[in-house]
């Protein structure tokens, strides 16, 4: 969560919503990395998780992700929570609840659906205080 973390402060000195992602490997070795991208990108779907799972699976050379754990600062939302499904990551490891927007447990649980031919593990609230101080920050600054 701390490499999440990484990359979310980075987004947020960019001017992004500070989210940040990470990839790791069976081994807990991280293989992809990032931060959101949105605003510099224009791009909708740059989200910190899905260029975190993009990454991952150009470094895999396939699109199939079992055995990696996605790791996110923030809870992911309906379209990050679909990608991490459809890329059959094993676990989703995140921050902070997004009671807004969540979609692995607070608004929605779209990854332990059991229409689902997929439901990775699901870890919440790792340095739950830390990743929504971050987010708290960056908006209280933005209402100035």
């Amino acid at each position: 969560m701390r490499l999440a973390l990484a990359e979310a402060v980075r987004a947020g000195r960019r001017g992004e919503v500070p989210v940040g992602a990470v990839v790791l490997d069976s081994s807990g070795a991280a293989v992809a990395a990032a931060g959101n991208d949105r605003e510099a990108s224009g791009d909708p779907t740059a989200h910190a998780e899905v260029l975190a799972l993009r990454a991952a699976a150009r470094a895999a050379g396939e699109w199939r992700l079992a055995g990696r754990t996605l790791v996110v600062t923030l809870e992911p939302c309906t379209m990050c929570a679909g990608a991490a499904v459809l890329s059959r990551v094993d676990r989703i490891v995140y921050g902070a609840v997004d009671e807004k927007a969540g979609a692995v447990g607070s608004l929605w649980d779209v990854v332990r659906d059991r229409r689902l031919n997929h439901r990775p593990e699901v870890v919440m609230g790792v340095l739950a205080d830390e990743c929504g101080a971050l987010l708290s920050e960056f908006f209280a600054g933005r209402r100035r």
